[in-house]
């Protein structure tokens, strides 16, 4: 399946880009796992992004391929989360409009809404007559020295695990981090605590919204070599309190179940 997604320059939908695409459930057909997308924005409306873009002109700037889908939990309108993997940048633009020609195919029945979509279904021939615009040569060295950092805040946090586990000698052993799992899990997860269900927002106010520590599972120092990260499974948000617990003693890593119980015992009368 191949699909083409829009991102907006100002925009209500809380996309991250190459991270998480956000999206009303009537294009959840479109966006299956698997999924090859092409990344698209439309004509520029406001020059103050323009720094932002590779064309002022309406183009496609990345390809990539959908991970998984999640409900919006925080959503009252049944919208969803796509997570985004194998996400590669053009370095230069490539615009919707060749000479005179679209790239994409327009049936007659939508020449005056096509572009309305935000989520638009293509063939496999348009998918590859878009890619084939793009230099391979220009796409494989994207691919070597894009840095993920540009794309997302840095967040550093001593307790989260957020890393594929690729360890590297300094003074301390310490892990490569990869800060777009923390944000696919609190995707899916939502930003309370899995423990607890403390609420940063909740109990702090607007300043607080959406602070959460991001817990892995299996402790990235266990890791015997890198491994890809699977944020339904392998990540969870915590707590501040019940993260420093879990990771209280250096040799042991106590277990969500272990530390509900500990929470539970405590609370009985």
């Amino acid at each position: 399946m191949y699909t083409v997604i829009t991102e907006n320059n100002e925009s209500a939908w809380a996309d991250e880009t190459g991270i998480l695409y956000h999206f009303p459930k009537r294009y959840l057909k479109y966006l299956e796992p698997g999924t090859n997308i092409i990344y698209y924005k439309g004509v520029l409306k406001n020059k103050s992004f323009s720094k932002n873009r590779l064309s002022d002109a309406p183009h496609y700037f990345a390809f990539a391929k959908i991970g998984k889908t999640y409900p919006d939990k925080e959503s009252i309108k049944n919208d969803f989360f796509a997570t985004i993997t194998e996400f590669i940048p053009f370095e230069e633009a490539v615009l919707a409009k060749d000479n005179s020609n679209y790239l994409e195919t327009i049936p007659e029945s939508r020449k005056s809404n096509y572009w309305r979509d935000g989520v638009r279904a293509i063939d496999a021939d348009t998918y590859h007559l878009i890619i084939s615009k793009v230099s391979p040569n220009k796409v494989s060295e994207q691919k070597k020295t894009y840095i993920l950092d540009k794309i997302i805040e840095n967040y550093q946090d001593s307790l989260e695990s957020l890393s594929e586990g690729k360890k590297s000698k300094r003074y301390i052993t310490t892990y490569e981090r990869n800060p777009k799992y923390r944000k696919q899990a609190i995707a899916i997860h939502g930003n309370s605590c899995s423990a607890c269900g403390f609420n940063f927002g909740d109990f702090y106010g607007e300043y607080a919204e959406g602070f959460i520590h991001i817990h892995h599972i299996v402790p990235v120092s266990e890791f015997e070599a890198p491994k890809t990260i699977d944020p339904e499974t392998d990540l969870i948000p915590l707590c501040a309190n019940c993260h420093s617990v879990v990771h209280r003693e250096r040799d042991k890593t106590l277990s969500i179940t272990e530390l509900k119980y500990l929470i539970a015992s405590r609370s009985k009368p």
